[in-house]
């Protein structure tokens, strides 16, 4: 017998939040410990390094950070060296504390020099150089525990030089349509680096999250001419249930999208795959998904795990229409660059909000059926 999938929680109230403690890491441990990974044979990848754990990371059982969702690494090079290519979903902050060196990111050069700054946008191809004459020490603080606790932290080693597909000319970036930044930063360089002061950094710019409702009938009334594209048509036949506060993170909340979706008889999506993760709750009709090569088979008042991230995945209706509500949690991925997708398995996937995305033929079925 499977284990309940439900836990009763009828009357519950929250616990006293447990707070980790906090952790001094002396100057002391921190160069003892950039020796002694200097004093070690060189790795295969080059990369010299070691996580800075809180000692609870454990408890959390995957994602070792300093705190639960930051993983903070001790980073060294010697003289001379040089690592592995590589590149992930997860963001970086790199801050130079010994030395000076090099970092190749997306064939951007970054000539650092200690105590300097520099970030890593997701998925970016980068190595790093020691090209002085001294051993050299960085801190990298990145999100990577959090994408490990959320099972869709992708990692490639040795990647072939690449680059994001260029953002389309139309959707420019905001900085280069003119967008004002905000009053009392302090422009630094002509990258787009800026200096935000602290009255800023505790009174950003509010948006007002609102109550929203979305009504069925009025839902499902557009929903439904979305039934007669015929099956030629290269998309989901959906409508996300969009809130303005979050622009163009395309959420109902900061953290999920919620759509739903109608499935006309004998409609068989193609495979793809993302790093969010979808729940659906079908609530007319019947089919089956098959993920990660696997049938599940549904009905008609069922919830489903139907998407883990980065799961291979597809749906298909039965012989009656299907009516479906997906959760997912494409927004936050959005927001911390980490969001993969491929819609097309034989084709590249791309960082959704980061890099220009994908295109259906909508328009053409949709005057195809008229």
């Amino acid at each position: 017998m499977s284990p309940s999938p439900f836990i009763d929680r009828s009357g519950w109230t929250p616990a006293p939040l447990d707070l980790w403690e906090p952790l001094l890491i002396s100057k002391e441990q921190i160069d003892a410990e950039i020796e002694r990974l200097a004093a070690q044979p060189r790795p295969s990848n080059g990369r010299r390094q070691s996580l800075i754990v809180h000692p609870r990371w454990r408890e959390l059982g995957v994602g070792p950070g300093l705190n639960p969702g930051v993983t903070v690494t001790l980073e060294v090079l010697k003289p001379g060296e040089e690592t592995a290519p590589i590149r992930h979903n997860s963001t970086q902050i790199n801050f130079c504390i010994r030395g000076s060196g090099a970092s190749i990111i997306n064939g951007k050069r970054i000539q650092y020099k200690l105590h300097d700054t520099w970030n890593f946008p997701s998925m970016a191809t980068y190595r790093h150089i020691n090209d002085s004459g001294d051993v050299h020490a960085r801190l990298c603080y990145s999100n990577a525990a959090l994408l490990e606790k959320l099972n869709v932290h992708i990692v490639e080693d040795n990647p072939q030089e690449s680059h994001l597909h260029a953002v389309e000319e139309e959707r420019p970036h905001a900085a280069a349509a003119g967008a004002a930044p905000p009053p009392q930063t302090v422009k630094l360089g002509d990258d787009g680096a800026y200096l935000m002061p602290y009255e800023v950094l505790i009174n950003p710019e509010p948006v007002e999250s609102r109550v929203l409702h979305w009504p069925w009938l009025g839902l499902k009334a557009e929903l439904d001419k979305l039934g007669g594209l015929d099956k030629n048509y290269r998309g989901r036949r959906l409508y996300m249930m969009w809130n303005p506060a979050t622009g163009r993170h395309n959420g109902i909340t900061p953290n999920f999208f919620a759509t739903i979706t109608i499935r006309p008889p004998g409609i068989i999506d193609r495979p793809h795959r993302h790093t969010s993760a979808a729940i659906n709750y079908y609530f007319s009709g019947t089919g089956y998904s098959v993920v990660e090569k696997k049938r599940y088979d549904w009905k008609a008042g069922d919830l489903m795990l139907s998407a883990p991230g980065w799961g291979i995945h597809n749906h298909a209706s039965n012989d009656q229409p299907v009516y479906e509500l997906t959760v997912q949690d494409q927004p936050l991925m959005i927001y911390m660059e980490s969001l993969l997708w491929q819609e097309d398995l034989k084709k590249p996937w791309r960082v959704l909000g980061t890099e220009s995305g994908f295109e259906t033929n909508r328009d053409a079925a949709l005057t195809k059926s008229a």
